[in-house]
């Protein structure tokens, strides 16, 4: 709406990609604030709260009544400030915001299983959950090479030149990325506040990386890929932001409302998705850090108790060996967003090595 404002009436503010991302992260913010506290009381009225696993920690079962499901309303917010501010003649725009839809979906519908089942196991099954996330990011990555024609150059850290080009093949990677960035947030997600900072670190770190790839001068200049359009989804990253924050106003230890599968599924793809717009598929490895030690945490701990029958940790993903090893949850979740800011600056820092 702002873009074609900025046309209708030759309001030049408008047409800056900061300015409506601006507009789009306090658009989001506010709807947030206004939405969560009439969800978490419908939530409650409707025994919409989170099953707590049989297998727990033991502190968690004093959460078993807190709603869940936060991630519908934060990604709504984020969907209706886009819509209200970004250029939707852009395709990528639109397969951003599909992204968002189509992975909150499938969460929403693990969700409402675990729900009315009321055990937090009885959503949808690992293998139908995968395949729903292999349909979705197929779309994604056909879309992208189809509609949006995206380069399928393929860039590594610190070089100012793609190491290849693998064409049509490019899509299989693109699908590994997304797939497997929206099940690491969804591991990480177990503790109050856990995930959604370090996603806050991680979206800010690839909406510089857009905005910078996507602007002629400061592309040439920094010797990034230059890459038009990808400027205009900073604004669904402010706006998915600013729901984020929205969120967090009520995830905050002791939560009022965990954001459950339709949050975590959804935030994870929209990673992915950033990084494949800015050729930061690899670097995504050190921006998403904290998801990938939690998600290597669970892949040692089975691989483990299936060859040796032995357990590496406590309890997987990483967060709950902690746990049990006694340390304050807020120690916990405060630590893993330190290690998560320090991964994204130096994550930054690469622009300047090239």
């Amino acid at each position: 709406m702002l873009s074609y404002l900025a046309g209708v009436l030759h309001f030049n503010l408008f047409t800056y990609i900061t300015v409506r991302a601006g507009a789009a992260f306090c658009f989001a913010f506010f709807l947030a604030l206004w939405f969560f506290p009439r969800f978490i009381v419908w939530a409650k009225r409707q025994g919409a709260t989170q099953p707590i696993l049989s297998f727990a920690p033991s502190a968690h079962k004093d959460k078993q009544n807190t709603p869940t499901m936060g991630g519908v309303i934060f990604v709504s917010s984020a969907l209706i400030a886009s819509l209200l501010s970004a250029d939707l003649t852009n395709s990528l725009v639109w397969i951003g915001l599909l992204t968002l839809f189509m992975f909150a979906t499938i969460g929403m519908i693990d969700d409402l299983n675990k729900i009315f089942r009321r055990k937090n196991d009885e959503g949808l099954s690992a293998k139908r959950k995968f395949i729903f996330q292999l349909l979705a990011s197929t779309i994604v990555c056909v879309l992208l090479l189809l509609e949006a024609k995206f380069s399928t150059r393929l860039y590594l850290p610190f070089l100012k030149e793609p190491i290849s080009d693998p064409g049509w093949y490019m899509a299989f990677f693109w699908i590994l990325v997304i797939v497997s960035a929206s099940n690491a947030v969804n591991l990480t997600d177990g503790l109050d506040g856990l995930a959604v900072v370090p996603t806050i670190f991680a979206v800010s770190t690839l909406a510089v990386f857009m905005y910078l790839s996507g602007h002629a001068i400061l592309s040439a200049s920094l010797l990034l890929p230059k890459l038009i359009g990808v400027g205009e989804v900073v604004i669904i990253a402010s706006a998915l932001l600013g729901g984020l924050l929205g969120f967090l106003w009520y995830n905050a230890n002791p939560a009022e409302v965990f954001m459950g599968d339709s949050g975590s599924l959804s935030i994870g793809a929209f990673v992915a998705y950033s990084a494949i717009l800015s050729k930061n598929e690899i670097l995504l490895l050190l921006i998403c850090f904290i998801f990938v030690v939690e998600t290597i945490s669970v892949i040692l701990q089975v691989g483990s108790y299936k060859l040796r029958r032995r357990r590496v940790f406590l309890m997987a993903p990483l967060h709950h060996h902690f746990e049990l090893k006694r340390w304050a949850e807020n120690k916990i979740i405060v630590r893993f967003w330190i290690i998560a800011l320090l991964s994204n600056v130096l994550a930054l820092i690469t622009i300047k090595i090239r």
